[in-house]
């Protein structure tokens, strides 16, 4: 239904009247009392909106017949009705300022919204091992990394500084008066010679790493009493951080206590130094001290700092012999 042009009230002013042109609201405003002369009209367009108000309908004069009133109240009626349904859709859509607005074709649909850009992978890390990765200890000195398996502890209350990691707590040795540890792990640069042979380093190794540990120690202490005996109980080539290495173990009884093993495992180093890195295990023996299996589950994950990916421990081929 197309509403005429003419002055109707303002929708967005009550006490005012504005001129609709057929198809939308103009700036032309009056108030009720002031008889404006109307704008030119413009031709009747077809429009999606009408006046929210129904244009006042002339009725017929008083010397008609009554059908013809008739007529006209029920016309009134009838562009009342259709007035006030069309305003509602009007002010429905509505601007803000009460002006319709004019539309000349559908209304768009909102977009469907869009799925967001997938995240791009994260990079791989390329950070160093911290030495406050729970997971890890950290050797700066000789360029290594060891796991530290549930069972081990960072060093505490220590007085050597190349031990790297140790069971947890203490015990009152079974010798001489002092506090023992049922294992410990040291790595250090061996130094002392000029010997390069991995083989020849370790063999010439495991005799003073099991008197420190279970014979005499460092301040001249018997913790044990003494060492009586010793046996092989394992040696041969080792890959250990991708290069190849080797390694003595001791099967080593003493006069007071269980005893334990000793290993003894040198390996080129992978900083670029011409000394090979020495590291010693010293387990307890019985069922206070930590796994045996701990030694090769340790030696397995030792890895150079900063290269996590290069394989380490005893070797597909190369593997140690009895």
């Amino acid at each position: 239904m197309t509403t005429p042009p003419g002055w109707y009230r303002d929708p967005s002013a009550s006490h005012l009247e504005r001129w609709w042109d057929g198809t939308a609201w103009t700036e032309h405003r009056r108030t009720p009392e002031t008889q404006h002369q109307q704008p030119q009209q413009q031709p009747q367009q077809q429009g999606p909106y009408a006046p929210p108000y129904a244009q006042t309908v002339p009725m017929a004069s008083s010397g008609g017949s009554g059908r013809a009133k008739a007529i006209a109240l029920t016309t009134a009626a009838a562009v009342l009705v259709a007035a006030i349904v069309t305003g509602a859709v009007a002010l429905s859509g509505d601007d803000g300022d009460g002006v319709p607005e004019a539309r000349t074709g559908p209304t768009p649909t909102d977009s469907a919204p869009t799925s967001a850009p997938p995240s791009p992978a994260p990079s791989e890390s390329t950070s160093k091992p911290s030495a406050d990765d729970p997971a890890i200890v950290v050797d700066q000195l000789n360029g290594i990394t060891l796991p530290l398996l549930d069972g081990w502890a960072r060093p505490e209350n220590v007085s050597d500084d190349d031990i790297v990691m140790t069971t947890p707590g203490t015990y009152d040795c079974p010798g001489d008066d002092g506090l023992c540890r049922h294992g410990t792990v040291i790595s250090r640069t061996v130094t002392a010679n000029d010997e390069k042979s991995p083989e020849a380093l370790a063999k010439d190794d495991i005799p003073d790493a099991a008197d420190l540990a279970y014979d005499r120690n460092e301040v001249d202490e018997r913790p044990f009493h003494g060492i009586t005996s010793h046996q092989l109980a394992k040696q041969g080539p080792v890959a250990v951080a991708g290069r190849t290495g080797y390694l003595v173990r001791w099967r080593v009884r003493t006069e007071a206590g269980p005893g334990g093993y000793v290993q003894s495992m040198v390996f080129p180093s992978s900083v670029g130094s011409e000394s090979p890195v020495l590291v010693r295990y010293v387990f307890d023996a019985g069922g206070e001290g930590p796994p045996l299996a701990d030694m090769d589950r340790i030696t397995k994950g030792i890895r150079p700092v900063g290269d996590e990916d290069t394989s380490g421990g005893v070797g597909s081929d190369i593997g140690p012999t009895r």
